[in-house]
């Protein structure tokens, strides 16, 4: 059995005193050959006194051993406490590390996706969880200790209010709030005195446990990057701020030589064994090999976490990645390069904000590694560019005349070392409030135990707004209240009925993750009860609904309309349409949206019958449908339409609407054809990505425990384990074959599995085919002919290959010819995908 540390050394009872709590603490921090710093010293001793604590220090400094501290006193003393953080691989890694320490039955996890051991004593969650709790239960919320880690989100435009509400609720809970750059903490210490009326401390320190040099360089990077190298300054986290960018950056650095040939072989070692299937993976392998890592969110996440294992494993000289690493991504990082000190925010380009900077340079300088860490920024482009034309002329009056400076580019937002040295020397900006109501909150408090009206208008009371914004809430809340009353989802008691303050009941159930990522789900639930489930194209239709509710992937939708406009343009063309006209028609054209009229209606009716949907909007579109019908594989999508820089971005989307189905749309409302599409989509993640199905899966399942022997796997996923998704697999690869043979297609046809081409030809597909047409109007491909009744599987003996035949339906219903493949399974184990072999095609033998 694996040893919980923290677990074996909680007292047998929970009246242990503080000072024996701290001994037993502190016998751990031994165990693990720590020392505590000043400001960890000082925050879990005021934590022990039972006081709130803003824990205000760098990137490095410890702050998650003062957490660990307070759940473990707050185990120690029978109580709860929770772990928020602002996204989702955050909570699932403090998840892992707190099982191990004190065991998996005492630690519990929800993130909207999963839940795990709800009712643990630890528990960690989203803020917007948390915020579901504090909004519901107010005072009465079941954690006593509440740790809001990277507390800076409070200030984030769309989810700053899940941060703000526990702190306006919670007044019997203890409250450790940390970040590395929360700006001025005065205001917050008040409030958490207000609202608990217990002493609030601010521990608080700009001094890093590895200190940090900071250069401002005007060499081209290139220069710059093998400069470092040469120092051994390395790993380097090369910073761009697109996802274009880091990749293209990547890609420039594979002409400049970073490794030895004994540390690329290291690579090579590490890496055996590790498949690189999808059409960026062989990009990803070369550049890896090359000792050049790339880290951005539209990677698949077996790429992402390999490329952070070798990072730690100091096999990584150069990693090329984005902004996004400054929260809590696991890549230890000796040297972080900004290439840029002006980003997009959103509306405009604009000079990094010292949060932003601080975050990302704070990375730099490795904790028990590095005895200084390095930040470097290069100058504007165009500023080395010209000083290099400098260099070149060497004072030559003549030359200089004739020399033509290089300018900005259009829209430039420029910076010099003077922005620079600023930066480091600026104080994070303040925090601030992102308040505001919604139909969701206004539910949750409502539903409270006692005068939720009271609650409501206490909460907008103390809001950290300003008084003119808290009138406009106040109004808001009134308005949807009144809509509320109208639709008579709230009824008011009639006085006799009324009983501890409450005046009115909901009649409506909310889950017990309501959120706004999960309000639509009841629209899918109520749509469907009204879509015919003999429809042909009912599974489909299913698929946009899912779709429909998901946030839009712009980089795949954007694709989408370039295509669709293409492809207008050359007919318009044909048609000879003028320029003009083509023009204006190309204007009102958008992406795929199935179902559009269908959708747009029956949300409008969902919305008005339920108002706390607010301002959500309904999203139809088609990605994951658009795969399905037309029988395309990842790789077949992704080389579609170009997005080998965006894999992760479809696998995500993919994941998204896998969820949904499997984890909202109820089993009475799956059909047949809705469980083959189901697995269709199953197969495809996992042997695309297997790391985001499986955790999903593993998480999901209430027998499932953690433990710290459980080492991550670097095997292949078994594409064959689940019998129906590779079924299903199969069945997609027959029909990539069957669609271009019912179009007639035959040398597209033939060419669609390597080894047809060696057997099958255009000539020998027409030749068996005549017979077949002699008797046949055409091969159909409808949602009957998909029907998985047609498709019949035979395992051989040894189980290492299968028969499958493929009946041809035809429009006589007659379904008398068939095609007949072999699959072998174990070289589907080692591809990823199944891989069919065309043994012919005939007259269905009756035997």
């Amino acid at each position: 059995m694996s040893d919980h540390p923290l677990l074996r050394r909680l007292p047998s009872s929970s009246g242990a005193s503080n000072d024996d709590l701290l001994s037993c603490f502190l016998d751990y921090v031994t165990e693990k050959k720590l020392e505590l710093y000043p400001a960890q010293e000082e925050a879990v001793l005021e934590l022990f006194e039972d006081k709130n604590v803003i824990l205000n220090t760098p990137t490095g400094s410890g702050k998650s051993l003062v957490a660990t501290a307070l759940h473990f006193r707050s185990l120690a003393m029978g109580r709860r406490s929770v772990y928020t953080s602002p996204i989702k691989a955050l909570v699932n890694e403090k998840f892992l590390a707190l099982c191990r320490d004190f065991g998996p039955d005492n630690v519990g996890m929800a993130t909207g996706d999963a839940t795990v051991n709800r009712n643990a004593p630890i528990m960690c969650c989203t803020a917007e969880i948390l915020a579901n709790y504090a909004l519901r239960d107010g005072a009465q919320a079941p954690f006593r200790e509440v740790i809001m880690d990277e507390f800076h989100y409070y200030a984030d435009h769309e989810r700053g209010v899940a941060w703000q509400v526990p702190l306006l609720t919670m007044s019997e809970s203890r409250f450790l709030l940390m970040s590395a750059t929360m700006g001025a903490t005065e205001f917050f210490r008040d409030e958490l005195t207000r609202l608990t009326r217990a002493e609030t401390t601010i521990v608080s320190s700009r001094e890093r446990p590895v200190p940090l040099e900071f250069s401002y360089v005007e060499t081209p990077v290139d220069v710059t990057l093998q400069e470092l190298v040469e120092a051994k300054k390395t790993p380097v986290y090369l910073v761009h701020f697109t996802q274009n960018e880091a990749a293209q950056a990547a890609q420039d650095l594979m002409s400049l030589n970073f490794c030895t040939p004994a540390e690329k072989a290291s690579i090579k070692d590490f890496m055996m064994g590790v498949k690189f299937t999808s059409p960026y993976g062989k990009e990803v392998k070369r550049y890896l090999a090359h000792g050049v890592g790339i880290h951005h969110a539209g990677l698949l996440p077996k790429y992402r976490m390999l490329v952070e294992q070798l990072a730690q494993r100091g096999l990584l000289k150069v990693i090329c990645g984005t902004d996004t690493l400054g929260v809590g991504v696991n890549v230890p990082i000796r040297t972080v390069l900004l290439t840029r000190l002006s980003k997009y925010g959103g509306q405009k380009v604009s000079t990094l904000s010292a949060r932003d900077f601080h975050q990302i340079s704070g990375r730099a300088g490795r904790r028990g590694f590095d005895d200084i860490g390095y930040v470097v920024a290069q100058a504007p482009e165009h500023v080395i560019e010209n000083l290099k034309m400098d260099a070149k002329a060497a004072g030559d009056a003549k030359k200089l005349r004739k020399m033509v400076k290089k300018k900005p580019p259009e829209g430039f937002v420029g910076w010099n070392e003077d922005t620079f040295k600023k930066l480091q020397s600026a104080s994070p900006e303040p925090l601030t409030s992102r308040f505001q109501v919604s139909h969701g909150m206004l539910l949750q408090v409502l539903s409270r135990d006692g005068d939720g009206c009271r609650a409501m208008q206490r909460l907008i009371a103390d809001s950290h707004e300003p008084p003119k914004a808290k009138k406009q809430h106040r109004k808001r809340a009134w308005q949807l209240f009144r809509a509320l009353v109208e639709r008579k989802i709230i009824e008011m008691l009639p006085k006799a009925e009324r009983a501890e303050g409450r005046k009115l009941r909901l009649n409506v159930e909310l889950q017990d993750d309501f959120s706004l990522n999960h309000t639509l789900a009841l629209y899918v639930i109520d749509t469907l009860a009204i879509i015919d489930p003999a429809s042909p194209t009912y599974a489909a239709d299913m698929m946009t609904l899912c779709e429909s509710i998901m946030e839009n992937p712009d980089t795949i939708l954007r694709r989408q309309l370039s295509k669709v406009k293409d492809d207008a343009m050359a007919e318009m063309k044909a048609e000879g349409i003028p320029y003009e006209e083509r023009m204006a028609r190309l204007e009102e054209l958008e992406y795929p949206k199935p179902c559009r009229d269908f959708i747009y209606s029956t949300f409008n009716e969902f919305q008005a019958e339920h108002p706390w949907v607010g301002q959500d909007h309904i999203r139809p579109k088609s990605i994951a449908r658009e795969m399905f019908e037309n029988f395309r594989s990842f790789a077949d999508y992704i080389k579609d339409y170009e997005l080998d820089r965006a894999e992760g971005v479809l696998l995500r989307h993919l994941s998204g609407v896998h969820k949904i189905l499997t984890q909202t749309v109820p089993d009475k409302f799956k059909t047949e054809s809705v469980q083959e599409m189901e697995a269709w989509l199953a197969g495809v993640l996992r042997g695309t990505d297997s790391s985001l199905l499986d955790e999903w899966e593993r998480l999901r399942d209430p027998n499932w425990k953690p433990s710290e022997d459980e080492p991550a796997s670097r095997e292949p996923a078994d594409i064959t384990r689940n019998k129906r998704e590779f079924i299903a697999l199969v069945r997609t690869e027959i029909f990539r074959f069957l669609r271009p043979l019912a179009m007639g297609n035959y040398k597209l046809a033939a060419s669609q599995f390597s080894q047809l081409r060696s057997i099958w030809s255009e000539e020998s597909l027409i030749a068996t085919l005549d017979p077949y047409y002699d008797e046949h109007e055409r091969i159909s491909i409808d949602n009957e002919a998909r029907n998985g009744r047609h498709t019949y599987v035979e395992s051989s003996e040894d189980k290492r290959t299968w028969r499958v035949c493929q009946v041809l339906v035809d429009p006589e219903g007659l379904n008398d010819w068939q095609m007949e493949f072999s699959v072998d399974l174990e070289q589907a184990r080692e591809a990823g995908k199944p891989t069919l072999a065309l043994l012919g095609i005939g007259p269905v033998v009756v035997t």
